[in-house]
């Protein structure tokens, strides 16, 4: 593997820009290093059959990677005529740490739905893709407050998302592609701004780790988050 220029516990180079897209009613483009996601937020005054009349809303994602986001060119899902099950599985992440956020009959019978768009893919996609649907959401929540449609924001808890891993031996922060490839255990983690985690997924590679492993990624993961969180304060001031 070739050596990384930048500390085990240091993410790579963080942007995180609000309002990109003119006509989406929240958008965030996040970079983390060479991975770059579009996400966006658009409100839907009605919600799935199955909460209908129950004064309670929901938040949806979609996720998608570009063809030309990485080395080889990636076909178009749409064209293929179903998505893989990997693309389901990254929404339904999506959508579950999103709408552990939010109190959702605050929000009341009607859906958000989050669009995250890979345009260039280096490791931690998903994760990626939670931290900037989480702003973008914030920015639709807010809207819908300010124009008087819900009574008050219903966001409960801010959400980021990070990668971390095990890499000849070393546990590392936010992995790129190519530690992410070599690693021996990989780890996804979304956490609250209290460092309470919304949602772990581990998986070793090559053989059982000692829980001291989970351990060591929890603690680099929640550092890592942190310093998501204070680049979300400095666009939304009034976050947590």
């Amino acid at each position: 593997m070739a050596r990384r220029t930048r500390r085990n516990d240091e993410l790579r180079p963080l942007f995180l820009g609000p309002g990109f897209m003119k006509n989406a009613q929240g958008s965030c483009f996040v970079k983390m290093g060479d991975t770059h996601v579009i996400c966006t937020a658009t409100v839907d005054e009605k919600v799935p059959s199955f909460l209908r009349n129950t004064g309670k809303g929901w938040i949806t994602a979609e996720y998608g990677m570009l063809p030309g986001c990485s080395n080889e060119r990636i076909e178009r899902e749409a064209v293929k005529g179903k998505q893989s099950g990997r693309t389901q599985e990254i929404q339904r992440l999506i959508g579950r740490a999103l709408r552990a956020a939010v109190d959702l009959e605050t929000l009341g019978e009607r859906q958000i739905k989050i669009d995250c768009d890979v345009i260039q893919a280096d490791g931690g996609t998903r994760t990626a893709s939670i931290t900037g649907g989480f702003i973008a959401l914030s920015q639709a929540l807010q809207k819908l407050q300010a124009r008087r449609k819900i009574s008050q924001n219903p966001i409960l808890c801010n959400v980021a998302a990070i990668s971390c891993g095990v890499v000849d031996g070393v546990p590392l922060l936010d992995l790129e592609y190519l530690e992410d490839s070599q690693a021996d255990v990989d780890a996804n983690f979304v956490l609250d701004h209290q460092g309470n985690l919304i949602e772990v997924q581990m998986t070793s590679e090559k053989k059982p780790v000692p829980r001291k492993i989970l351990d060591q990624l929890t603690d680099l993961a929640t550092k890592g988050i942190q310093d998501i969180f204070a680049a979300q304060k400095d666009i939304f001031p009034n976050f947590a």
